[in-house]
């Protein structure tokens, strides 16, 4: 006999007939390494601090220990909330907690803003078990008096780095003051930022860590490329000749760091007829993101055109390419933004167009993900234009903002310039420098005033009046 240990399965933690019969149906056949390491651990009521990356499982991992907890519908008000940094990993994580809860009575339901909240309301008094929420959402109906929260027995955290980096600290502490004190933590997070380690120390009681892969580390079945790109023309040039393959970019995301660059490109796409294209940024409505997400995913749309709204917890199982069409600032969102392709064992490529300025970014991302990021040339097909003077402006201005971060000393090209003034010196406040008159100076108030020290008073106008009046009846 061998001494091989076998691969576990998930009848091997003894998850009931109803959860395992959800998970053969949707083609979950053996445990990840983030599900095999968590479930266990969350089953015997342990704190748990997870760091993985983005498509590892890890709704599962702590999403079938919660369904075996609630076991079934009973009461009115929530047992275990959920807290997801935006609307879309929301809607998400509802959806695949209710396929694996099929063959239970569970009522699961996400809140989220972006619409109004009386629909939420009305399904939250007809009872709720598993809420998912956004804290902004969650906090505004607490405080209407529409949500109990003291029957909590569990707290999910997931994409923790993202809440913090979103500004949501304020409100997940106030959350953390409402709801009860004795109960399960869980705090996923694909980075370990400072500020999620000062989240977890405030929050999770003896926690057992579990990281799969290393803080920030870039998907394993992706494969990364990086051009060098000296303006917006000419990645668009690129964008154009790399899309000219269909058979291999049939599913592309194109990931944009402005609102702008997502409707330019989405407009861009429209006009060749390069496919069927959807965009989704800040301004879009609910309804427009949700049918956008749901077309891309079930394959109606080759291209989905985003900023970093979509970069976490979207799951699509067959992206092919992600397009860093521009570099994200915060760092650790290119880890997510990658994360959206090669996942669920499927192999994908994440491809960056980076102008100067930007190429500083991807040299702190490679330190980042401790990966080195292959710089391709580009194709001698793709026509390189010449950079238009506001846009290498504005890179030289980026450029200059980050040395002077780096070296206070530093003045730069756009640095406010004074002028040495003399002592004595008589300054011209419309222009800051000396005053000096000019043959162009305004002369008004030099002229000489004939009538000047002529003026007549009151009384001497009226006594030139009356003899005026005289002068005229004599004549009469």
């Amino acid at each position: 006999m061998s001494d091989t240990p076998q691969p576990l399965t998930f009848a091997d933690f003894k998850l009931n007939k109803q959860l395992l019969t959800a998970v053969a149906e949707a083609g979950f056949e053996r445990p990840t390494p983030v599900q095999e390491q968590t479930i266990p651990l969350l089953l015997a009521g342990h704190d748990v601090l997870g760091i993985a990356q983005t498509g590892t499982g890890k709704t599962a991992a702590f999403g079938l220990p919660l369904l075996m907890k609630v076991k079934y519908a009973q009461g009115t008000h929530p047992r275990a909330l959920i807290l997801a940094p935006t609307r879309e990993l929301a809607m998400q994580l509802e959806a695949h907690l209710k396929k694996l809860a099929t063959y239970t009575d569970l009522r699961i339901f996400a809140i989220y803003g972006g619409l109004g909240p009386k629909t939420q309301i009305e399904t939250i008094a007809k009872g709720v078990d598993i809420l998912i929420a956004t804290p902004g959402r969650l906090m505004e109906l607490y405080l209407k008096g529409d949500l109990v929260l003291k029957e909590l027995k569990t707290l999910v955290m997931d994409e923790a780095d993202k809440m913090m980096d979103m500004g949501f600290m304020p409100q997940i502490r106030r959350i953390l003051e409402v709801i009860p004190r004795k109960r399960q933590n869980v705090l996923f997070s694909a980075t370990m930022p400072d500020k999620v380690t000062t989240l977890s120390e405030e929050f999770l009681e003896f926690p057992v860590r579990i990281e799969v892969t290393p803080a920030a580390t870039s998907a394993q079945n992706v494969s990364q490329s990086l051009y060098e790109v000296p303006n917006l023309v000419t990645k668009i040039n690129l964008l154009e000749y790399l899309l000219l393959d269909w058979d291999t970019f049939s599913r592309v995301m194109i990931f944009t760091r402005t609102k702008q660059h997502a409707e330019n490109v989405s407009n861009f796409l429209k006009r060749r007829a390069h496919g069927e294209v959807r965009t989704i940024h800040g301004n879009k409505g609910q309804n427009v993101r949700i049918n956008a997400m749901e077309a891309f995913k079930g394959g109606e749309v080759r291209f989905l055109v985003t900023t970093d709204v979509a970069a976490r917890g979207i799951d699509v199982p067959e992206v092919s390419h992600v397009i860093n069409f521009d570099v994200p600032l915060v760092y650790d969102d290119y880890v997510h933004r990658i994360g959206r392709t090669g996942r669920a064992q499927h192999t994908g490529a994440a491809i960056t167009f980076a102008n100067e300025a930007e190429m500083h970014h991807m040299e702190k991302i490679a330190e980042l993900i401790r990966q080195e990021i292959p710089l391709l040339p580009l194709p001698p097909e793709v026509q390189v234009v010449p950079t238009p003077f506001e846009e290498q402006q504005s890179m030289d201005r980026e450029k200059d903002e980050r040395r002077k971060r780096e070296d206070p000393t530093f003045k730069g090209a756009f640095h406010e310039r004074k002028e040495w003034i003399k002592p004595g010196v008589t300054i011209d406040k419309r222009t800051g420098r000396e005053f000096a008159v000019g043959p162009n100076r305004s002369q008004k108030g030099n002229k000489a005033n004939p009538s000047k020290g002529k003026a007549s008073s009151p009384s001497a106008k009226a006594f030139r009046a009356a003899q005026g009046r005289a002068r005229n009846r004599r004549s009469k």
